[in-house]
């Protein structure tokens, strides 16, 4: 087993090295945001628009679980170390891309790093602080996720704006090399006290599940037809692959993810919850900022600044509800008030429209991010809470890896939704003869006559309302599961006896 070397720093240095870790990870999943119709516009390839944000997702998700059992082997400190460089390498990569296929897999490479860089800090926190005072460390990384959500896009929009969209991926490498020298000096380190076996097998088939799984819900009814061979292959090689993974998992000596894992019923549903709360989160993200430089005309970095009250929203309830967890040691409460929150919110923009009045877009971005801050960090929490020690990590990173999973397919599904019924709007209301514009970059948009502009953007808005309601149907499943969710007592300390109770739970 692995052996905690003594901590000598100061807890507050570890966790501003933890903070500045996952800040630069979720950066990179909202700065890229603003930053895709100016990119579209330079590169071409709407139809690729959504890969951009999911090559980074599935490598992303498809590396998680292995980093989080490597980190319960061989400790956190070098297994994230190792993660940062990678997620360097992929973001100087980015910054070089020539065209849209080189931007897709060079975020799939940048996203073999950043799938560390988001679940060991949460596993590293469970390893310092016991899980009664890790609600208020855990609402912290939620307001993380909301300052740079809010920082991506107005970054993102500053420098598309008043530079080049390649510097969106150039311009927090000196952050993330302060990162590294201060995980060498503030971490921990810890020692093998034993010789571990990783599961190589286990990695592949998972890798080869979620990568079929996420091919075809983004080319299936787009670029292939439901039926198609291509389509049909997918579908039998996910199927095919996850069966073959969770007979792996139950003969590996050390499997990647435990199958008993599943056996937890708290784990189960925190990880079920985390998916649909991923799939509409992804998507209101990714088209938000879309909607508010195309419809309503806003400039990249406007459309950053507009995405504020949504983040101020996540921001609140993400600190406030880790604190009220600290004080009371309950946590249940908050994913059913937070999903309810969700459904509302996707509700409500499914109603947005061309000339909706900018307050009342804000207004609805405002519950929604009450709804978020409430979920994400406190089902982390609940799952860390119901494992041993020694499952810490491949615990966080398979309720990582479910939520990424959901992002993943939800992007890809909007994404095909979105470009389907923005095809089928503009066959039916643009003057016959007419075709719609090559691309959807502002700039675009702007320059077309009065007689193109109108139904263009009737079509467009008709698309986004549908990927809304789907996402509000989809949310309604996440309020009913969080009733389900078991709520464990939170213990005040952490000691072997508590551990070995939460894992037999």
């Amino acid at each position: 087993m692995l052996l905690p070397v003594a901590i000598k720093q100061p807890l507050g240095l570890i966790f501003t090295a933890l903070i500045m870790v996952m800040g630069l990870a979720m950066l990179y999943q909202t700065i890229v945001s603003t930053a895709l119709p100016t990119i579209v516009g330079d590169l071409g390839g709407i139809e690729h628009l959504s890969w951009v944000i999911t090559a980074y997702l599935l490598t992303a998700t498809v590396v998680t679980p292995v980093y989080g059992k490597l980190s319960d082997m061989m400790g956190r400190k070098i297994v994230l170390q190792i993660a940062l460089v990678l997620f360097i390498a992929g973001s100087v990569l980015c910054g070089l891309a020539q065209n849209m296929t080189q931007l897709i897999l060079f975020r799939a490479f940048q996203g073999l790093g950043g799938g560390g860089l988001m679940v060991i800090p949460m596993a590293a926190i469970a390893d310092f602080v016991p899980p009664r005072e890790r609600g208020k460390y855990q609402g912290m990384f939620g307001a993380v996720f909301g300052l740079a959500t809010v920082v991506g896009p107005l970054l993102g929009g500053f420098i598309v704006d008043n530079l080049s969209w390649h510097w969106v991926f150039f311009v927090t490498l000196p952050l993330a090399i302060i990162a590294f020298v201060l995980i060498a000096i503030a971490f921990p380190g810890r020692i093998m006290g034993a010789r571990h076996k990783i599961d190589y097998l286990g990695s592949v088939l998972l890798g080869l599940s979620l990568t079929a799984i996420v091919l075809f819900t983004s080319l299936g009814g787009n670029t292939y037809d439901w039926d198609s061979p291509e389509i049909l292959t997918m579908i039998a090689v996910g199927i095919l692959a996850t069966v073959a993974f969770i007979w792996a998992e139950g003969k590996a000596a050390e499997p990647i993810l435990p199958i008993a894992l599943f056996r937890n019923s708290v784990f189960s549903m925190t990880s079920a919850i985390g998916f649909i709360v991923g799939l509409a989160m992804f998507g209101a993200i990714v088209f938000l900022p879309l909607y508010l430089q195309v419809v309503q005309g806003a400039s990249a970095t406007s459309s950053g600044l507009q995405l504020v009250p949504m983040m101020g929203g996540l921001l609140v309830t993400s600190i406030g509800s880790g604190f009220l967890i600290s004080r009371t040691g309950r946590y249940k409460i908050y994913p059913i008030i937070g999903s309810a929150l969700i459904v509302v919110a996707m509700a409500l923009l499914s109603r947005l429209d061309i000339d909706t009045a900018r307050w009342v877009v804000t207004a609805d971005m405002v519950v929604l991010g009450l709804g978020l801050g409430l979920v994400m960090q406190v089902l982390i929490l609940a799952a860390q809470n119901a494992v041993s020690a020694r499952d810490i990590g491949v615990a966080t990173a398979g309720s990582n890896m479910f939520r990424q999973i959901g992002g993943s397919i939800g992007l890809s599904l909007f994404g095909a939704l979105f470009a389907s019924r923005l095809s089928a709007g503009m066959g039916e209301s643009l003057p016959a003869g007419a075709s719609g514009p090559g691309t959807l970059s502002p700039s675009t948009i702007a320059q077309l006559p009065p007689d193109m502009l109108g139904p263009v953007l009737a079509a467009f808005v008709a698309a986004l309302q549908a990927v809304f309601v789907v996402a509000a149907a989809i949310s309604a499943l996440a309020f009913l599961l969080s009733w389900f969710l078991r709520e464990l007592p939170l213990q005040i300390e952490n000691d072997d006896q508590m551990e070995q109770t939460r894992g037999a739970q």
